[in-house]
């Protein structure tokens, strides 16, 4: 992903280009710096060989070309500092932006909730922008004290007293950046986090438009989107005013430094202790070191670089799952077992499931009215989380000590929502831990019902998936197909047909019984007919085990028909019958 060779640990404690692009850029600014202190004196020198002896002897000339060649030199190294800059820039954010994504993408996915598709688009696009600028700011930050620092020694050497005036003004100049320092940062933030609200906003909008446009609201929503502005514009008002303050500030002090040494060094020309070259030099050594005052832009760059590094690096810092050393037994049957499990989020107790043993190859529907716990079970149960107490066996191996790769090539799931992919419908529905042939391919969609509508794309399988015309529910079906094709001893689905129909349902499951790799299925269940051809449901109520029996012996009980919205009504008709009977009308809600 980065486009230098340059590895090394950088500061934030993951892998970046390493500090040759920002030494780089340290090194030609100052360069260009030491050829900008150098130059007054060379000029200074030139002009007193010049009015002393028109330059007869020729020393004169030879000043006048070290002048020239500092010129030159200063320009050539302050275009190569304009270069490196931008590749300093260049290879720091793809390195930001590439890491805070790996972060994202490897970290365990509830913890990546409380972050909004804006707030993340923002610290992977601006945010990582500003970040990856900051290197090269600090470079030249630390270039930019060299010019002042340096003019102040020379200073020093042509005559101390001058060097005393303008040291004598340097602790106010170095306050005022000490202050902008101090306020910008936290302006800084603030404005960042804004900037994320109106993002996060935007694109729940985008997300709503449909309902937006039926509702009339877009009036209302575009009021609701934009209400963070007005503090983002006073943010930035702020932070304006506080840059023009510095500068405001630095203004006023450095044309008084610059007067107050060309009047001390005016009054030792006229005592005969300079001469008009030194008096040159020392006018143009003032200016140099009050140009201090000047950092305020750079320091600028370097606050507003840490916040948005900090903001971006949060997301390469979220916890992922460790992985252990040890691979399943060969030609399991896919044994599911969880012991002592107990998941806790905010102080609540959310799933509690202990002792249940699904044997390989069944096929067990968890079902429970919403919040009971089941989408937390079945990322439980393939590891997507870790329980905070107890433990998930797979043909009697702990989960937590399977390397990663048994892990994934073993579990698969299917989510009602499948992840966008990029390339073609083959393409996306091969993209997995194993490597899956065309054929295979093919028997998967075929399996997942999804091979009739693909073959009717412009290009069949070979159709690019951002520009196939696709539904929600053949999105659906192409990710069912994309388990299916990796499906190993255990696939989970969570709610995986739910943009299905009823029928098609029922030809995917038939499919999944007998087109699919042979192992477990742990089915999130919501309709009654699911959990009529599971060979046993697991019942979750309030987070725990409320029992685990075949859907037929639960249906007796009101509370398990109440999950499903039948109340009393399938209560004379237990089992297959009354499941059937109920379908209809589930099937017209």
């Amino acid at each position: 992903m980065l486009t230098t060779g340059f590895r090394a640990r950088d500061g934030a404690g993951g892998a970046g280009p390493g500090r040759t692009p920002e030494a780089l850029v340290l090194l030609c600014s100052v360069g260009a710096a030491a050829a900008t202190v150098a130059q007054p004196f060379a000029l200074g020198r030139t002009l007193d060989l010049l009015l002393r002896d028109g330059g007869a002897d020729g020393a004169a000339g030879r000043w006048l070309a070290l002048s020239a060649v500092l010129l030159l030199g200063e320009l050539l190294l302050d275009s190569l500092t304009s270069l490196f800059t931008g590749r300093c820039n260049a290879v720091w954010t793809a390195s930001v932006r590439s890491r805070a994504l790996d972060g994202l993408l490897r970290a365990v996915p509830e913890r990546a909730g409380p972050f909004t598709p804006g707030d993340v688009g923002t610290r992977l696009t601006l945010n990582a922008a500003d970040a990856g600028g900051a290197p090269a700011a600090r470079a030249a930050l630390a270039a930019s004290m060299v010019t002042p620092v340096g003019a102040l020694a020379a200073l020093a050497v042509v005559d101390v007293w001058v060097a005393a005036c303008v040291l004598a003004g340097l602790p106010a100049l170095a306050l005022v950046l000490r202050t902008f320092a101090r306020d910008t940062g936290a302006s800084v933030a603030a404005y960042q986090d804004t900037q994320s609200q109106i993002a996060s906003r935007l694109l729940e909008a985008l997300e709503g438009a449909a309902t937006i446009a039926a509702a009339g609201t877009a009036a209302r929503e575009r009021a609701r989107v934009l209400a963070p502005l007005e503090e983002l514009a006073a943010l930035g008002r702020r932070m304006w005013a506080l840059h023009g303050r510095a500068l405001g500030r630095s203004g006023v002090l450095v044309p008084l430094l610059t007067l107050a040494a060309t009047a001390v060094g005016g009054l030792r020309l006229a005592s005969g202790a300079l001469s008009v070259g030194e008096l040159l030099a020392v006018c143009r050594y003032a200016q140099l070191t009050a140009g201090v005052g000047g950092a305020a832009s750079l320091l600028g760059a370097v606050v507003r670089g840490r916040e948005a590094q900090n903001r971006t690096l949060a997301l390469a810092g979220m916890p992922a799952l460790d992985h252990g050393t040890r691979r399943l037994p060969p030609a399991g049957p896919g044994d599911l077992e969880l012991r002592g499990v107990r998941v806790v989020r905010d102080g609540r107790q959310v799933l509690r499931v202990d002792g249940v043993r699904v044997e390989g190859g069944t096929t067990v529907a968890v079902v429970g009215r919403s919040g009971a716990g089941k989408s937390v079970l079945a990322a439980v149960a393939g590891r997507l989380i870790d329980p905070d107490e107890g433990h998930v066996l797979l043909d009697g191996v702990r989960l937590d000590r399977l390397t990663r790769e048994a892990l994934r090539t073993e579990v698969a799931y299917a989510f009602e929502r499948p992840a966008p992919a990029e390339g073609t419908v083959a393409e996306a529905v091969a993209a997995g831990p194993r490597q899956v042939s065309p054929e295979q391919v093919r028997e998967a969609c075929r399996a997942a019902g999804a091979d009739g509508f693909v073959r009717r794309l412009p290009s069949g399988y070979d159709t690019p998936l951002s520009t196939a015309p696709l539904s929600g529910g053949e999105h659906q079906r192409l990710g069912l197909a994309r388990a299916f094709a990796h499906a190993g001893r255990l696939l989970i689905m969570d709610d995986a047909t739910s943009s299905l129909d009823t029928a098609t349902e029922h030809e995917v499951d038939r499919a999944l019984r007998h087109s699919v790799r042979p192992g477990t299925r742990l089915v999130v269940a919501h309709r009654p007919s699911v959990a009529a051809r599971a060979d046993l449901v697991i019942w979750l109520e309030d987070g725990g085990v409320r029992a685990v029996a075949p859907h037929h012996e639960l249906w007796h009980e009101p509370g398990y028909r109440a999950v499903f919205g039948a109340g009393d009504t399938g209560a004379a008709a237990p089992g297959a019958g009354a499941t059937r009977r109920s379908e209809p009308e589930e099937a017209r809600r």
